[in-house]
């Protein structure tokens, strides 16, 4: 019976090493992981940016040569680095997978299928959005020309509108003033 408490105890001995392995190699990986950034710079070096491993921008920088550019088109640059940046990740998280833990195990492919599902390829260039129409216009623009009259005549000018008529002041009538119809008597009388 010894030898069957003893291959027991190896038995357990081992399993339980095996999990304090694994458990060393996951604490690996998230360590490695938790320390992973990208940067990525736009294709004209204009802006460069800096993403954790969860995609979050740690920082950004614009360059002097983006100045006089328009806002929109300085925010659409900025999305498309970001994008390119973290479109890099999955490939990152599999590499730092494949060096701890390896890439036979079922939680790093599950990881990694996350991360592609969180983080797809970035979208195609994109042209720059359209120059916005500069116009300037002064005086309403509905006002019709003014009518035309006899050749070598001084054009007509437009009368101002009619004011409203004023209100006249009420007058007050005198203490002797008597305006009843009573002839001087009491209407209670």
């Amino acid at each position: 019976m010894p030898d069957n408490v003893d291959a027991s105890e190896r038995m357990v001995d081992d399993w339980t090493r095996r999990v304090q392995e694994q458990a060393e190699r996951y604490q690996a990986m998230a360590a490695r992981v938790e320390g992973l950034s990208v940067t990525e710079r736009s294709r004209d070096g204009a802006v460069e940016v800096t993403i954790s491993s969860k995609g979050l921008l740690t920082n950004l920088v614009i360059a002097e040569s983006a100045q006089g550019r328009r806002m929109a088109e300085v925010s659409a640059l900025i999305m498309r680095t970001v994008q390119a940046a973290q479109a890099r990740i999955p490939e990152l998280l599999q590499q730092a997978m494949a060096e701890t833990i390896g890439t036979e195990d079922q939680t790093a492919n599950k990881v990694f299928e996350d991360a592609r599902r969180q983080f797809p390829d970035p979208p195609e260039d994109e042209p720059a959005p359209p120059e916005p129409q500069r116009e300037m216009r002064f005086g309403p623009e509905d006002e019709e020309p003014p009518p035309a009259g006899r050749p070598g005549e001084p054009p007509k000018q437009p009368q101002p509108p009619p004011q409203p008529p004023q209100a006249r002041p009420r007058r007050r009538a005198a203490p002797d003033d008597d305006d009843d119809d009573f002839g001087g008597r009491s209407i209670l009388s």
